[in-house]
C-alpha cells in the first residue's frame, strides 16, 4: 500500500484546513495511507478527510502517550521523540505533501529531499529547490502518485 505523508502546522487557518482535509480526502480516495504527526491543525484535518472518504490514517506522536493523538488517528505511534519523530515520518512515507507549514514542516521537508523523497508543496511558503507546487489538493496526491510509481 502506499504510503503518502502529509506534514504542515499544529494550527491553521480555515483556509488551510479546508486544503488539508481534500488533500486527505484525495489520499484516501486513491487507496494510500494517511502518515501525518498525528496532532492538530493541518495534519487533524488531513487525517480528518482521509477518514471521512473511509482511509487508513496513521499518527507519529511526538510523545509518550497515544492519547495525545487527534480522533481522526487509526494507529498512533508513540515516539517520545519530540521534533525529532519528523525523521520517522519522512522515512516512512513514500512521498510528502506539505500543506502550508512553519520550521517543523521545513525540517521534515529537508529530511525528506536528503532521503531523496518526492515532496509536494500546496499553499506553503517552503516552495524551495527541489519541491513541486501543486496547483490544488487533487494535484499533489497525483504529483505524489506518480512519483512513487515512477
Amino acid at each position: 500500500m502506499i504510503q503518502i505523508g502529509v506534514i504542515g502546522a499544529g494550527s491553521c487557518d480555515a483556509n488551510l484546513r479546508e486544503t488539508a482535509e481534500e488533500v486527505g480526502a484525495e489520499i484516501a480516495l486513491k487507496g494510500a495511507l494517511l502518515i501525518c504527526g498525528g496532532l492538530g491543525g493541518v495534519m487533524e484535518a488531513s487525517a480528518a478527510g482521509a477518514k471521512r472518504k473511509g482511509g487508513t490514517t496513521i499518527g507519529i506522536l511526538p510523545g509518550d502517550s497515544r492519547k495525545s493523538a487527534n480522533a481522526y488517528i487509526d494507529i498512533a505511534i508513540v515516539t517520545e521523540m519530540g521534533h525529532a519523530r519528523n525523521v520517522i515520518i519522512a522515512r516512512s512515507a513514500d512521498a510528502l505533501i506539505a500543506v502550508g507549514g512553519e520550521y517543523g514542516t521545513l525540517s521534515e521537508i529537508a529530511h525528506s529531499l536528503k532521503m531523496g523523497k518526492t515532496v509536494v508543496t500546496i499553499d506553503s511558503k517552503w516552495e524551495i529547490e527541489g519541491t513541486i507546487k501543486a496547483k490544488d489538493p487533487a494535484d499533489a496526491v497525483r504529483i505524489a502518485i506518480d512519483s512513487i510509481r515512477q
